[in-house]
């Protein structure tokens, strides 16, 4: 693999069940597990599916229309069983309108169908990562 197809984020503790994620340009997440409302490293993924997944289609229809109404809704069920803790039926549900008197927005309203079947079947690294299953390698570094 090359450089340019490097990805990474460093994650730190904050405090009891506090943790931020930092990516190399600067930008920052903050997450916990302690029950207060930071997002959970389990919503992180929904939100990431979800998030890879908006920004192929808002790209594909944003080109004709603006939206009126874009949000997308990612679910799934936490179970723990013989393989371990692990989501089962993720399922990602796109909201989507365009102005009703637009030409523009009837061909954005065309194209949504295509763009999400696009994203789901091979442009979000996201999902396509979560479906087709990667190894995971964990290590402790030697400081």
């Amino acid at each position: 693999m090359s450089e340019a197809s490097k990805r990474s984020v460093v994650v730190e503790r904050t405090s009891t069940g506090q943790f931020i994620a930092t990516n190399p340009r600067g930008g920052t997440v903050r997450f916990g597990t302690d029950g207060g409302d930071a997002f959970t490293p389990v919503e992180l993924l929904l939100a990431a599916i979800g998030g890879c997944s908006a920004a192929d289609v808002d790209v594909a229809t944003g080109r004709h229309a603006e939206p009126t109404a874009f949000s997308v809704e990612v679910s799934g069920d936490k179970i723990s069983d013989e393989q371990g803790n692990r989501m089962t039926g993720l399922r990602v549900t796109f909201h989507v309108a365009f102005p009703d008197d637009e030409e523009d927005a009837d061909r954005a309203r065309a194209i949504l169908p295509r763009a999400v079947k696009a994203s789901h079947d091979r442009l979000c690294t996201v999902s396509r990562t979560v479906e087709l299953g990667t190894p995971v390698t964990t290590e402790i570094a030697e400081d």
